[in-house]
């Protein structure tokens, strides 16, 4: 599968989006939407790829307001065909805070799992209807089996990913593409314990992950690549032990 030349990013500020935008731009892509909150962020992230030589525009996408999601991305695909959208937006949360605050902790799951749905579902419509497109899904190793010390968010990006692979199969034979990428934490400079390291990644190898991921039409994308087997073997730690993980 070639690269798109047409991008719709929702979640316009995502580092990974963003890396994954440069990424493509310097291989064929032309036309990019960025949707997401306005906000400074957001006009600075469409600056930064108009420099690069893409055409950008930015459009008002709020994740927590489902009911404005057919008209905003409805007009973003009255424009002209959308080869790849991909939906990276989602909030991490404070697992302590949110323990203590149920309002908080619902905030985290109706934007990673209700404002995923149902954009996704808009989107792979629209692109159901153009008859071509790839809908690309930041998932999270998160999501594989929920630990103690981020259940909240695990548990929405488990939601997402099983959501995202249902949709793939639904749209299979369609000439929509879905693939699920399953990325580690993005690492932080401050990350000293290597165990940690090795289940992290960076914006810049994700973005790597799914252009190689869209070439070959991959359903499901891991990175880094090990943890696959990693997340296998946690999967079927036995409980007790898996609650004794801090990583």
């Amino acid at each position: 599968m070639r690269p798109p030349q047409s991008l719709l990013v929702l979640g316009g500020t995502s580092r990974i989006a963003l890396a994954t935008a440069r990424r493509l731009i310097a291989r064929r892509t032309r036309t990019v939407w960025l949707a997401g909150r306005p906000s400074p962020s957001l006009e600075s992230a469409a600056s930064e790829l108009r420099a690069l030589g893409a055409e950008v525009h930015t459009v008002a996408f709020d994740a927590l307001d489902p009911d404005s999601h057919e008209t905003v991305l409805g007009k973003v695909f009255a424009e002209g065909d959308i080869d790849m959208v991909l939906l990276a937006f989602g909030v991490l949360g404070d697992q302590a805070r949110d323990e203590r605050d149920p309002a908080a902790a619902v905030r985290v799951a109706r934007t990673n799992y209700i404002g995923a749905v149902s954009s996704g579902l808009i989107a792979a419509r629209a692109l159901q209807t153009q008859g071509h497109g790839s809908l690309v899904v930041l998932s999270s190793v998160a999501g594989e089996r929920a630990r103690r010390a981020n259940f909240i968010y695990g548990s929405s990006k488990a939601g997402l990913d099983t959501f995202a692979q249902g949709l793939g199969d639904a749209l299979h034979g369609t000439g929509v593409h879905v693939m699920v990428v399953r990325p580690g934490f993005l690492r932080s400079r401050t990350m000293a314990d290597p165990k940690a390291a090795s289940l992290t990644t960076t914006p810049e190898a994700v973005a790597a992950a799914i252009e190689l991921g869209l070439r070959r039409s991959s359903e499901t994308v891991w990175v880094p690549g090990t943890l696959r087997v990693a997340t296998s073997a946690l999967r079927h730690l036995p409980r007790g032990l898996f609650r004794r993980l801090t990583v």
